[in-house]
């Protein structure tokens, strides 16, 4: 049987757009996502952090 995954948003931390949507396994990984990403918003890479 297939592992569920859920849809995140990722928000940049410095201007608060929503940017990116992405998939995560809730069970293996109960922790909020972040990641360094482009924002076009910004113009540079900032740190992406997982919507509540």
């Amino acid at each position: 049987m297939a592992e569920k995954r859920i849809n995140i948003i990722l928000r940049c931390s410095e201007c608060k757009s929503e940017n990116y949507i992405s998939t995560k396994n809730k069970k293996a990984h109960p922790d909020k996502f972040s990641t360094q990403k482009y924002c076009p918003k910004c113009n540079k890479k900032t740190l992406h952090t997982e919507k509540k």
